[in-house]
């Protein structure tokens, strides 16, 4: 299990677990066992460790749905979702032989009342406690969280979902438990004013579903503004150059562990989470900068303890390891990211860099020196003709569609039987057929931000960025924003400054301030989550939480779009990543 954090959304997750499901344990003196399933085992790693739970008079953790050995002197703790699957096997450990003394019975979310009823029928002399705790989410990052629920994708954009408003007003439901957890430890009164659509509304499919202003422990203000994915088709596409996404991009990350041989052969793995802080100080910088900083990094320690300048290089690294011992785990984990930083640059200086430029061009419609771009197609066709991947040529069509507002069927088999792309007709038509008619409107209203410094090939600023900005500075546009309510007073005057300003207000005093939350149901990118940090450390006295059904890399986005097919596609395959 991972290591627990010092703050954000993991702290606050492991306090209301702890608040709750420790709290009604330590009553007993007992060790206990506790038994999760795959979505609890995955919320409980994000935010404490083994020792953790140790602590707590918890001696060992077990799989739900794995064969388990009976202790019958001993009580069990049964965190879990609520699910038919999950009461069925925690009926089948007390229906018959019981495997535990006791039971104490967590919900993640609301039980309906037929699993509840089942288990009462069956199991109700040996459950001690039944709780519903309302922790339907998992804190990924300080600022970000996730459902971990990608099938969201296709309930809202699949032509055979068969009742998509029910899913977005399900959706917008659990956004409101989602902001009722995070809060719940600190608020002593709860005002809703909800600005979304009466229920017999028909909600605007690719717009803001809804926002809504929360009034918490006195003058402190929340505003919790919904979105689909359907926003901005644009971010999620484009190969960004930012470490934490061009990481995810191009590298193959599982679960979050990079994985990397040594210079004499053996394996090696790095977990690229909150407990590496050089992980969170590169994560949202340009991979220049990256490429820069740890080899200074690197050569500062070697000064300190008076080594030979020279090169920095993987070998050299573990030449200092064998000298210096002391040092070895300072020295580990800049080795990691020294060969994470050199795949990425290796990925980049083959293919992207050249793919980064058209990308650019289509995506923020003009050229590095402000000119307009007249002829997409101009900017696509090397793209198409020169051998990148499969998947490259399909992200620069999708972004030639959008750069456009659309295209007619006509154009799109025209394109694709010309260049022998049969693939990707059935696949683009599907897509579009389900975004329209939205994402084919390109936004007239971006925030200007040509005096920003940028690089040339990192123009693109997502539109969440723009959204965030507005919202703390009440200037969302009620065309776009339809369904909002009046913005709290209290952000008056505590608009947006530049980011490059440093803001000297601590994590605390922020917390005491007002906050926004945004939820992207449909899936967010990491250029997203990046700019909830930049307008979180732009903005005065504001904390801004970003969160989504699920996390998404180009790859990912692009099996979703493909799972939206009505026929099957056996000749298409979606490569894991760019080949570089």
């Amino acid at each position: 299990m991972a290591a627990s954090t010092d703050h954000g959304l993991r702290k606050i997750v492991w306090k209301r677990i702890k608040d709750t499901i420790i709290t009604d344990c330590r009553k007993s003196e007992v060790w206990k066992i506790m038994i999760l399933d795959p979505f609890t085992t995955k919320l409980l790693s994000s935010c404490c460790k083994m020792s953790d739970l140790m602590a707590e008079k918890i001696t060992i953790v077990e799989d739900l749905f794995k064969s388990r050995e009976p202790v019958p002197e001993m009580k069990a703790i049964y965190f879990m979702s609520p699910t038919a699957k999950c009461v069925d096997s925690f009926i089948a450990d007390f229906k018959t032989n019981p495997k535990y003394k006791a039971a104490y019975v967590y919900f993640t979310d609301y039980c309906p009342d037929d699993l509840f009823n089942n288990m009462k029928l069956y199991c109700s002399k040996y459950i001690r406690v039944c709780k519903e705790i309302n922790i339907n989410f998992m804190p990924l990052e300080a600022q970000v969280f996730t459902c971990d629920s990608p099938e969201a994708f296709q309930s809202i954009y699949s032509p055979r979902s068969q009742d998509k408003e029910k899913t977005r007003r399900d959706w917008q439901t659990n956004s409101l438990k989602i902001i009722r957890t995070y809060y719940e430890y600190s608020f002593h009164k709860f005002k809703k004013k909800w600005g979304g659509a009466s229920k017999n509304t028909k909600l605007p499919p690719f717009s803001a579903i809804s926002f809504a202003t929360f009034c918490l422990q006195g003058k402190t203000q929340a505003q919790l503004l919904i979105l689909e994915r359907g926003f901005d088709p644009v971010s999620p596409l484009l190969h960004e150059l930012t470490y934490q996404a061009m990481v995810y991009d191009l590298i193959d990350i599982q679960n979050d562990t990079y994985k990397y041989k040594s210079k004499d052969g053996s394996e090696k793995q790095a977990v690229l989470n909150e407990e590496d802080m050089l992980w969170v100080r590169l994560r949202h910088k340009h991979i220049a900068e990256v490429s820069e900083q740890i080899p200074k990094m690197v050569k500062e320690i070697s000064a300190s303890k008076k080594q030979p300048d020279g090169k920095i290089t993987i070998r050299n690294l573990a030449e200092m390891m064998k000298k210096m011992p002391s040092i070895r785990k300072q020295l580990t984990e800049k080795t990691a990211h020294l060969q994470l930083a050199e795949d990425c640059m290796q990925c980049f200086s083959n293919n992207v860099e050249k793919l980064c430029k058209a990308e650019q061009d289509l995506a923020v419609g003009s050229d590095v020196e402000g000119l307009k771009v007249k002829d997409p197609m101009r900017t696509l066709l090397p793209v198409l003709l020169y051998p990148y991947s499969t998947q490259d040529k399909i992200r620069a069509v999708l972004l030639y569609i959008f750069s456009l507002g659309g295209t007619t069927d006509e154009n799109l088999s025209k394109l694709i039987q010309h260049l022998l792309l049969g693939f990707i007709s059935e696949l683009a038509g599907d897509y579009f057929s389900s975004l329209q008619p939205s994402l084919f409107t390109r936004k007239p209203s971006r925030r200007d931000r040509s005096q920003e410094e940028t690089y040339n090939l990192s123009r693109w600023t997502p539109v969440i960025k723009d959204v965030m900005e507005d919202a703390v500075e009440n200037k969302l546009d009620t065309k776009d924003w339809p369904h909002q309510s009046e913005c709290p007073a209290a952000w008056n005057g505590s608009g947006a400054v530049s980011a490059r300003q440093k803001s000297k207000i601590t994590q605390e005093e922020r917390r005491s301030g007002s906050r926004l939350i945004v939820f992207v149901l449909g899936g967010i990118c990491f250029s997203e989550m990046r700019s909830a940090y930049e307008v979180n450390q732009a903005v005065k006295s504001c904390e801004v939480i970003i969160g989504s059904s699920h996390i998404l890399t180009p790859t990912s986005l692009l099996n979703d779009i493909k799972a939206l097919s009505k026929g099957p596609m056996e000749t298409f395959t979606i490569e894991e990543r760019s080949n570089a």
